[in-house]
C-alpha cells in the first residue's frame, strides 16, 4: 500500500464527506522527499473546495507505484527526490501514463531545470518561494490543459522562438550539461563519491567518469578538485535561493 500524506489523516469523530463530494474533486499526487512540505502543501491544497490531495510519495518507485493506485489527476514533483530525481520521474510518467498531467515544485533554478522540466512532460514549473496563491493558480492552469512558467521564463521562450531557436539558453554554463551531467554535477556538489553516485543513479563507475569527463571539459574546468569545488559552491548557491 502507498502511504499517504499524513496531513490526509482524520480522527474517527471527523465529519466524512459526502461520497459525490469527494469524487468531484480533483486528485493530487505529491512527490517530494520533505514530510513538512509534504503536509504543509497537503494542507493548503485541501482548503480549496475543488482539490484534494490523494498521497504523498518521497521517491520515484514510490511515485509510480502510486499513480497506479491512486489514479491522481495531476502529480505536483520536485526536482530533488529519492532515486532518480523529478526530470527522470517525468520521463517515466510520459512514457507510461502519457496523459498524465504534472507540475514541478522546486526551491531548483528555473533558469536551469524549467526547460528541462517541460521536455521531459512537466506541464508548469513553480519556485517554492512563489506565494500560495500562485501554487494553487499553476495547480488549477495545468489541470486545465495550459502550460504555467514564471513571466520571465515564459518571456525567454517566446523570444527564443520568435528567434526561431527550439530552447532558450541559460545564463549560466551549467545549462549547457544534459541533464544527467547536471545530475552528477550535484551528486559531487552534495559529497557524494564516484561508486556513491554510480550506485544512486544505477551506472558503472567507468560512466560516472565519463560524465565527469565531459562536465570538465564543457565547464572548462581542469581538475577534479576544481570541479568539487565548482559543484559544492552551486549547490550552495541553489540551497539560498
Amino acid at each position: 500500500m502507498v502511504k499517504t500524506s499524513s496531513s490526509k489523516s482524520k480522527s474517527e469523530d471527523a465529519p466524512v464527506p459526502p461520497a459525490n463530494a469527494a469524487s468531484a474533486k480533483r486528485r493530487v499526487l505529491i512527490v517530494d522527499d520533505h514530510p513538512i512540505f509534504r503536509d504543509g502543501i497537503s494542507q493548503l491544497i485541501n482548503q480549496e473546495p475543488d482539490l484534494i490531495v490523494c498521497g504523498g510519495v518521497c521517491s520515484t518507485p514510490h511515485a509510480l507505484a502510486a499513480v497506479e493506485e491512486l489514479n491522481p489527476h495531476v502529480l505536483i514533483v520536485d526536482i530533488s527526490i529519492h532515486g532518480a530525481n523529478g526530470i527522470e520521474l517525468m520521463k517515466c510518467v510520459r512514457a507510461q501514463h502519457p496523459k498524465l498531467l504534472a507540475l514541478i515544485l522546486s526551491s531548483h533554478d528555473e533558469n536551469i531545470y524549467a526547460e528541462r522540466a517541460l521536455r521531459a512532460g512537466a506541464r508548469g514549473y513553480v519556485m517554492k518561494s512563489a506565494p500560495p496563491e500562485k501554487v494553487i493558480e499553476a495547480i488549477r492552469r495545468v489541470l486545465d490543459g495550459r502550460l504555467y512558467v514564471s513571466e520571465v521564463l515564459g518571456s525567454r521562450l517566446l523570444r527564443s522562438s520568435l528567434e526561431g531557436r527550439g530552447s532558450p539558453r541559460s545564463d549560466s554554463p551549467i545549462g549547457n550539461l544534459s541533464d544527467r551531467e547536471i545530475e552528477v554535477f550535484r551528486a559531487f556538489g552534495e559529497g557524494r563519491t564516484t561508486r556513491e553516485i554510480a550506485d544512486a543513479l544505477h551506472l558503472s563507475a567507468k560512466t560516472v567518469e565519463t560524465h565527469r569527463a565531459r562536465i570538465k571539459e564543457k565547464l572548462n574546468i581542469q581538475t577534479a578538485p576544481d570541479l568539487i569545488r565548482r559543484a559544492v559552491e552551486w549547490v550552495n548557491h541553489e540551497a539560498n535561493l
